[in-house]
């Protein structure tokens, strides 16, 4: 399993737009391409990982819940 996680160009593009959006919103600070694309990659590389596991997480019971619901049909 690879730990690089690949979004299109039109995707980080938006990314980075809606950091700077942020930073100047929430923090009056305004960043460039560089910064928020930096700031980006350091959400990607450190924290995305988590996201991810969550997500499994939550397909995981989810998953679990329906096969509940299935066995309920059973007829006895």
């Amino acid at each position: 399993m690879t730990n690089k996680i690949n979004v299109s160009k039109e995707k980080r593009e938006k990314m980075i737009s809606s950091i700077k959006e942020y930073f100047f919103n929430e923090r009056d600070e305004e960043l460039g391409d560089l910064a928020a694309g930096l700031i980006l990659d350091f959400f990607i590389k450190e924290l995305s990982t988590e996201f991810y596991n969550q997500g499994v997480y939550d397909s995981y019971k989810y998953m679990n819940d329906r096969i509940d619901d299935l066995l309920e049909i059973q007829k006895y």
